[in-house]
């Protein structure tokens, strides 16, 4: 199959449809090239993000009167879809760039807040994170204990987050902070930036997959923050992480049917050449039967994927949704990478074939912004809430 064979959204404006067009031949011929390199060295070269900048693929969903594009979340998905397909540590770091950093700023950002930080953030000029993970507070994100005490005109931080893509290449960061009492009410927003006195970035941990995106550790000691920097009200910042968290739960399965698509290409390019027993093996029905449980899953996370987005976009609920799309499309995709492995056999287990790098770097997708198993106590609680 070829990707134009892939399902399409069928409500594109033909704008959206421009863009999508853009990021693919974009992630085919720039970036695809660059991907083995880029998880060899573990670092996206800054041209990369420079050409992101240049076709305004950072800003595709945010307002125009702030250098984005004025596009919607379903066409800010494709645009994570299509360079999942080329690199997925680049889908990453672009989609922790969008969706966690920079969303919430457009979103709930004051008018001068916006003005500030928003077109250098579209442009590429300026690289965003989001910081919520703690060494103590991973799945309970509300126990987090990274502490700001206002005094006068400016906030002290002290404490440190973990896992936080981006880390080092960022130049602001949008981070969950204590202002308050314990657990979610007294948590609150703060916008850092990078030259931030007493605020460093230490180096994560060497990873599985995804080497190629940028992480680490924010440490703050007495760091100083101008209280204007707070994004909404003190102690009200916990529905600004969860929103957000919502938005980056679409962009994650956006990812993982990007890089679901790569996998499948490669298996079934390969089951239509390879030849054993005097017949290509996509003709043995193991294989076939591998191939078509691939393009089930394929298309049943897009379909999942892109009705979370729509309903984003229409501003109706969608808590339920954007688990279960990224749920099922990042278990779909650990499937599909698995068994492209399994298809190309030996060679599959080999750096000279790109799908070990798939299967390695899908991992995360069943991890990050929350694990599988958070994602099915929110889609139990959404559904069984109801019920009562």
């Amino acid at each position: 199959m070829s990707h134009s064979d892939a399902f399409e959204p069928l409500n594109l404006t033909e704008d959206q449809g421009l863009v999508r067009e853009t990021v693919r031949q974009f992630a085919r011929s720039e970036l695809t090239p660059l991907a083995p390199e880029i998880d060899e060295k573990e670092r996206i070269p800054r041209q990369v993000w420079n050409r992101l900048g240049e076709l305004q693929l950072l800003g595709v969903p945010f307002s125009e009167a702030y250098g984005g594009m004025g596009l919607n979340n379903l066409c800010a998905v494709t645009v994570c879809e299509e360079l999942a397909t080329a690199c997925a540590s680049t889908a990453l770091s672009v989609g922790a760039h969008i969706s966690l950093g920079t969303s919430p700023i457009a979103k709930f950002g004051a008018e001068a807040q916006k003005k500030r930080w928003l077109p250098d953030l579209c442009s590429g000029k300026k690289i965003a994170s989001f910081g919520l993970t703690e060494a103590g507070s991973g799945s309970d994100a509300s126990a987090l204990q990274t502490a700001a005490i206002k005094k006068g005109d400016k906030y002290i931080l002290n404490g440190s987050k973990i896992f936080i893509t981006n880390a080092h290449v960022a130049d602001l960061y949008v981070v969950a902070v204590r202002t308050g009492g314990p657990g979610p009410k007294g948590i609150s927003a703060l916008v850092v930036e990078k030259k931030t006195p007493g605020f460093s970035v230490g180096n994560g941990d060497k990873k599985l997959g995804m080497r190629g995106s940028d992480w680490g550790e924010l440490l703050f000691q007495d760091a100083e923050v101008p209280a204007e920097n707070l994004l909404g009200e003190e102690n009200d910042g916990w529905k600004i992480f969860m929103d957000t968290l919502v938005g980056g739960r679409v962009g994650i399965a956006a990812q993982a049917v990007g890089l679901g698509e790569a996998a499948y290409e490669a298996a079934a390019g390969y089951a239509s050449e390879r030849r054993q027993f005097g017949a290509p093996i996509g003709s043995f029905q193991a294989i076939g039967q591998l191939i078509a449980d691939m393009a089930v899953g394929l298309e049943t996370a897009r379909l999942f994927t892109y009705r979370a987005a729509q309903l984003r976009d229409a501003g109706r609920p969608h808590v339920r949704q954007a688990s279960i799309a990224k749920l099922y499309a990042s278990e779909a995709c650990v499937r599909i990478c698995s068994d492209a492995v399994q298809v190309l056999g030996g060679y599959g287990y080999t750096k000279d074939f790109p799908v070990e790098r798939f299967y390695r770097d899908a991992k995360l997708y069943e991890i990050g912004e929350g694990t599988s198993q958070i994602q099915r106590l929110i889609i139990a609680r959404e559904v069984l809430g109801k019920l009562g």
